[in-house]
């Protein structure tokens, strides 16, 4: 179960990679629709939260530590925090919807919190690894010198 816990975490590191990925062919699509950023949106709000809780529960499962369940659940938590970025950069846009030096600001922080994210699911990947790896390790056994 344990390795099960490491393959999910190995593809949510895959999944926050795929994210950067699309957020690029979506800053580059030309001309800027609405859906440009689709494939980033459905990833961020669908797949990320449903990979983290699903983890969260197999490191429960698998008796992690504490830290590492906490660690576990963090992307959910820092996905809230990138919908919320999101609404606060739209607030602060002007009367016809165009960005404003605020709101550039703010939705600057969008990709700050995507790499705080990237950096959690690869922590996340090397604690579960690390779970792993402490199975593997047997006790010595003593044994007394032959005379």
């Amino acid at each position: 179960m344990r390795r099960i816990y490491v393959a999910l975490a190995g593809l949510q590191l895959i999944a926050v990679l795929a994210q950067f990925y699309f957020a690029g062919i979506g800053a580059f699509d030309r001309p800027q629709t609405s859906d440009s950023y689709e494939l980033h949106a459905t990833l961020g709000m669908m797949a990320i939260p449903v990979l983290s809780l699903v983890i969260t529960v197999v490191a429960t499962l698998v008796k992690a530590p504490g830290r590492l369940i906490g660690l576990s659940i963090l992307p959910l938590g820092l996905v809230v925090v990138q919908m919320l970025i999101i609404m606060l950069g739209r607030a602060l846009n002007d009367g016809t919807g165009n960005t404003t030096a605020a709101s550039l600001a703010v939705f600057g922080l969008h990709a700050i919190n995507g790499l705080a994210i990237m950096a959690v699911a690869g922590r996340v990947l090397a604690g579960a690894r690390r779970l792993v790896s402490a199975d593997g390790v047997t006790p010595r056994t003593v044994t007394a010198p032959v005379p």
